[in-house]
């Protein structure tokens, strides 16, 4: 090559990178590339543009569910052990992928109605509501509804692994156990309730919350995992909404495949919040002065 065609400017090709990669673990190996890049597999024929679009929307969402899964999975493990502060940085990275997921819906809001009538009827019966990672995500958080497990009897592994989930504390059942081996007086028919149920608000509660706001100073750890606990929740509660307002926006008022409500569905949960009393807490807080 003359020097007039040679590159000129900054390149990430260094003399020193290597390029005899035969045999050798490169990029696309170490991620498995060739799996996860050939999973796109539309099925409308012929091909519809739109659907590569809402495969893929999909299948990462997924990715990000299974990392929030391995996150939570490490922070209830450090609240079991009294590793509370461990688990911040934890839990600061579930909101950030949580951020991730909600940013997510602006892409698939580029699919309009007309577009997604043509290729919907190949979902057949496909559905979110059967996203076992999603419904993981929820039992872990505490959202727990025994009726779900139904729709996973085809899959006896999954349906172990969160029939496991759905029998085991909630991320906030471990919280409130904590604060109580703190010698905080969570109320017994609190630490005693039966966790297969989803956590119901409890005065009590209210009452330990309020100690630790308005005594942040002696209570540290438990005042700012509370607020880590909030982050989960409001963004939680932002990602349903946006789905909400996403499916209202594609399908209107039509059921969801698989059977589902759809948008009837979804206006019902948006807003139900993971842990009540810490969103009922800041009512109680008294004001400086009074």
């Amino acid at each position: 090559m003359s020097d007039s065609a040679a590159p000129r400017g900054p390149s990430a090709f260094d003399p020193g990178t290597t390029t005899d990669l035969g045999g050798k673990l490169d990029y696309a190996g170490y991620l498995g590339l060739d799996a996860v890049l050939s999973a796109q597999k539309p099925l409308s024929s012929p091909p519809h543009h739109d659907e590569m679009l809402f495969i893929i929307q999909h299948q990462t969402t997924e990715l990000w569910f299974k990392l929030v899964i391995h996150e939570l999975r490490a922070a209830l493990a450090m609240i079991r052990n009294d590793e509370i502060e461990s688990s911040f940085k934890v839990l600061a990275r579930v909101k950030h992928i949580q951020s991730q997921l909600l940013s997510q819906w602006s892409v698939l809001a580029t699919l309009t109605p007309s577009e997604y009538a043509q290729f919907r009827h190949v979902l057949g019966p496909a559905s979110g509501i059967q996203s076992h990672q999603n419904r993981l995500v929820e039992f872990m958080l505490g959202h727990k509804d025994e009726r779900m497990l139904a729709v996973f009897r085809h899959l006896p592994k999954v349906h172990a692994e969160l029939t496991a989930a759905l029998e085991a504390p909630s991320l906030y059942d471990e919280f409130l156990r904590y604060l109580s081996r703190r010698g905080l007086p969570v109320p017994v028919e609190v630490l005693d309730r039966d966790v297969r149920r989803a956590h119901e608000r409890h005065d009590g509660v209210v009452d330990v919350f309020r100690v630790i706001y308005e005594n942040p100073e002696s209570w540290w750890d438990a005042y700012e995992m509370a607020e880590k606990l909030v982050d989960i929740d409001e963004a939680q509660c932002l990602w349903r909404y946006r789905h909400f307002k996403v499916v209202h926006r594609v399908i209107g008022l039509k059921r969801g495949t698989g059977g589902t409500a759809g948008v009837g569905y979804l206006r019902h949960i948006y807003d139900e919040p993971f842990f009540p009393e810490l969103w009922d807490v800041r009512t109680t807080i008294k004001e400086a002065g009074r």
